[in-house]
């Protein structure tokens, strides 16, 4: 299997793609071809010899191919005299974080170009990018999230009991989030969240609450799950902890839990999965309160695939590769059309 990964993209969460996509060298166990997006939304294939974080932050990447896409492949743009070359891949993975790749955008460009790809559709970017309609379809599912408030950028932001939790709308990788443990701090941290988003989310901090990443997927109608992590942090995992876990390659420790929650935490995922998800590999983050499970967030696109949950995740990727859905085929004939035309002698 000949495997293309997509990465980069325009977001917040760019460099923390970067990284997440090399790393796949080390787990992915087949002929990997790198598609990088950059932030002009050129498309450059990468050759696989050669790829660094360095070759990014140095602009040297624009040195390599540059790549349109057309109906069913990626091309090689046509130079003076010579013709555009097909990039050879089975199947695509979007490995972009945060906009262009969880938002529905690349989602959007794979499937009306009709090329195979493993991730989130367009419809499961929708939910889980937004953290507000992830809240409301974990409820329309039965699955549990913390209280919570939206505001936008308009708003005034009350506040009756700290600490809280203030959280971008719509980032990833604990980008601009802050705990606020007083009216004092408030106004800085909606300074920082409302830098990356105009709409935000307020929690209440719930000191020592358990939480707890569960990652999987559905092949042939049954999941497939990794092992239960329990995240090792202080008060919460910020951007510097997750940038050093999207290189990580080594299996993580299974949590110290019992088979009951176990089965509870797998069961929300399940319903979190759903058929939404279909043909995408998540992860999903749970909070356990007073031995009940709530959500946190879908991670549509999780760091470096959460290929550290996983005791064969190469074996993983290559069962999903061929569990991808069927784009339904739809026959447009005019028969409507023809109908009135002859209803009226033409």
């Amino acid at each position: 299997m000949k495997l293309g990964i997509v990465f980069g993209g325009v977001s917040y969460e760019h460099e923390i793609s970067i990284v997440s996509a090399i790393a796949m060298k080390d787990v992915i166990h087949t002929q990997l071809v790198y598609i990088f997006l950059d932030q002009n939304r050129d498309f450059y294939l990468i050759p696989t010899d050669i790829i660094k974080s360095k070759l990014f932050s140095s602009g040297e990447y624009k040195k390599c191919e540059k790549l349109t896409l057309e109906k069913g492949a990626f091309f090689t743009q046509k130079a003076f005299l010579s013709k555009s070359k097909k990039i050879e891949a089975d199947l695509l993975l979007n490995m972009m974080h945060g906009g262009d790749g969880e938002d529905g955008v690349i989602a959007s460009l794979l499937e009306f170009n009709n090329i195979k790809y493993i991730g989130p559709r367009k419809e499961a970017c929708s939910v889980s990018f937004n953290k507000f309609l992830t809240k409301g379809y974990a409820s329309s599912v039965n699955i549990k999230t913390i209280d919570y408030k939206y505001f936008t950028k308009n708003d005034e932001v009350k506040i009756d009991n700290f600490p809280v939790i203030i959280k971008p709308v719509r980032l990833g990788s604990s980008i601009g989030v802050s705990i606020v443990k007083s009216e004092k701090e408030l106004s800085y941290a909606l300074d920082v969240a409302f830098e990356f988003d105009d709409a935000i989310l307020v929690e209440p901090f719930i000191s020592g609450i358990k939480e707890y990443n569960l990652a999987g997927c559905k092949i042939d109608g049954d999941f497939e799950f990794s092992i239960i992590e329990e995240p090792q942090k202080a008060d919460f995992l910020d951007f510097d902890k997750k940038y050093l876990d999207f290189a990580r390659t080594s299996t993580a420790l299974k949590a110290d839990i019992s088979d009951e929650l176990a089965t509870k935490i797998k069961d929300s995922f399940k319903s979190i999965y759903n058929t939404l998800f279909d043909g995408a590999l998540i992860r999903c983050d749970f909070f356990v309160k007073d031995n009940e499970v709530y959500l946190n967030e879908i991670n549509p696109v999780p760091g470096s695939m959460a290929n550290y949950l996983f005791s064969d995740f190469d074996g993983v990727i290559k069962k999903l590769s061929n569990n991808l859905p069927n784009t339904r085929n739809i026959v447009i004939n005019y028969e409507y059309v023809n109908k009135i035309q002859a209803s009226k002698g033409k």
